[in-house]
């Protein structure tokens, strides 16, 4: 399958899977198109056998923006629901891939592109890389896994600051505090990401599925039941004046003025 926002390649032994969110003239940002075709790409993966999954973005400047803005912003709350689904959908499809994924930071890296990062198992940064989950100032809440799994990375303080204040971290503070396992030089992600991906890929395929099935059990439970209040609240916060005026001024470029 080829899809128009999102390339899937493979390495040679055809062990490793690479998927790139290529949109670099909107900062790959994540529409209705590319989450679907996000969702369609994991699927090819698994059903190849991937081993190991790399998830990037195309271009110098972003691994993912956000989502697409001027999508949300006038949005419904039964709208706002639905999109909600979709992003929950793909970071989901991350977590519960049947190997290990590898997101390769490069660039930005806010809301959704955050949410689509710490979904994957492992992080490797470039030295460029800038992290945060911003909604707030957008007048909504993360909506795509963000309140329930950030804190599992960074721990309860960090989070919480992260999302109420919406902090955005340099790679070298984002790796501090446990949200990227290693940073190396822009230059040198691909090779780093593609080396790091083919060691996972070498070894034994069946543990390393039940290895990553017995780390996810921890998870299972209290964690759906967050995930699940999180996509009401999201969505709850769309036809609000802060989400209304938080988006308007983002497309505007001008600073917001919250009740």
């Amino acid at each position: 399958m080829t899809w128009d926002t999102v390339s899937l390649d493979w390495n040679d032994a055809e062990t490793v899977a690479t998927l790139t969110v290529d949109r670099p003239e909107a900062l790959n940002a994540l529409n209705v198109e590319t989450l679907e075709a996000m969702g369609e790409a994991l699927a090819t993966a698994a059903d190849g056998d991937a081993r190991a999954l790399v998830l990037t973005g195309a271009g110098d400047d972003a691994f993912i923006a956000g989502a697409d803005i001027k999508y949300m912003k006038d949005l419904s709350v039964a709208e706002a629901q639905e999109w909600g689904e979709l992003g929950h959908g793909v970071a989901d499809a991350l977590e519960a891939f049947p190997a290990p994924t590898i997101a390769a930071v490069n660039g930005y890296a806010f809301g959704g592109g955050c949410e689509m990062a710490i979904a994957c198992d492992l992080r490797v940064a470039a030295e460029s890389a800038i992290i945060g989950n911003t909604e707030i100032d957008l007048g909504i809440i993360p909506g795509w896994g963000a309140t329930q799994r950030l804190p599992e990375l960074v721990g309860d303080e960090v989070a919480r600051r992260m999302i109420y204040l919406g902090e955005r971290l340099d790679a070298e503070s984002a790796a501090e505090v446990g949200l990227f396992g290693k940073v190396v030089p822009d230059d040198d992600l691909e090779v780093v990401a593609a080396e790091l991906a083919e060691r996972i890929a070498e070894k034994p395929a069946v543990a390393m599925r039940a290895a990553k099935q017995s780390l996810n059990q921890r998870l299972e439970g209290s964690q759906a039941a967050g995930l699940d209040y999180e996509k009401r609240a999201f969505a709850s916060l769309f036809g609000t004046h802060d989400q209304r005026e938080g988006m308007d001024a983002f497309v505007e470029d001008r600073e917001p003025e919250f009740e």
